[in-house]
């Protein structure tokens, strides 16, 4: 093959284009590396000790499979973290098929270590739960997959974009399947968007940038509870931080 003149990973192979299979001969996933599982792994093992809910729910199942024959499909960040709930599900006797929802960020490692253990089976079966993000994969059934999509048993949606696109299909009286508004959950609003908000900003931002936040001059549009997050975060590091708010309630607040 000709030698990359960048150093952009888009100069690589696609991964659609490799042939790759893990240690037990399965090549039913698409990953960038394979062998990436065992760091991969290390991640995973790491983020299992930052969520005790999840851990203690597959040692209260030890040796029962409560969501046994349940089949979930997913289209989440790939993370650690997610990494995490995929495999509870599946020591919970779910099978699940998961695909990520945003190549940015996606950790390859993780997927390569889901891809080798094996938590990513095939799920070509009849009745399908879906655990969503932005409405990719709902949206996405339903134009390709009509008749499939009305044997869905529920949908689960994390983001307002995607509850913005349920409520299209509802209105429209094409949504025929059961769908939860996980984005509109105190522990969603009040905790997620507000706490973990925190220190995401401030990872992302240090990570693409690689500058200091102190005397930094920073815009934040919106002051909902991912916003007020955001300022908090910021302002905590020195920066000064303006806000741009359309509720006239919450830009009294801010």
């Amino acid at each position: 093959a000709a030698a990359s003149y960048t150093d952009s990973s888009d100069d690589e192979t696609s991964p659609r284009d490799k042939q790759q299979k893990n240690s037990k001969g399965s090549s039913d996933f698409c990953v960038k590396n394979i062998k990436q599982a065992e760091f991969g792994r290390r991640e995973i093992e790491i983020a299992e000790q930052e969520m005790p809910a999840l851990m203690a729910l597959r040692k209260r199942a030890q040796g029962e499979k409560p969501l046994a024959g349940a089949k979930i499909v997913g289209c989440t960040h790939i993370t650690a973290q997610t990494a995490v709930l995929m495999e509870t599900l599946g020591a919970l006797g779910a099978q699940c098929r998961w695909a990520a929802c945003n190549i940015y960020s996606t950790l390859n490692e993780v997927a390569a270590a889901l891809a080798e253990s094996g938590a990513l089976s095939a799920l070509w079966l009849l009745r399908w739960q879906i655990l969503d993000d932005g409405g990719d994969l709902t949206h996405w059934i339903y134009k390709k997959y009509p008749n499939m999509f009305k044997k869905i048993k529920g949908i689960v949606e994390e983001s307002v974009t995607g509850v913005h696109r349920l409520y299209q299909l509802s209105k429209a009286g094409k949504l025929c399947v059961p769908a939860m508004n996980v984005n509109d959950s105190v522990t969603k609003q009040k905790f997620d968007n507000l706490y973990c908000c925190r220190e995401s900003i401030l990872d992302g931002l240090k990570r693409t940038t690689d500058m200091m936040f102190g005397g930094k001059q920073v815009v934040v549009c919106g002051y909902g509870e991912v916003g007020k997050g955001c300022c908090a975060a910021l302002k905590a590091m020195g920066s000064i931080v303006y806000v741009t708010e359309i509720d006239p309630i919450c830009a009294l607040q801010a």
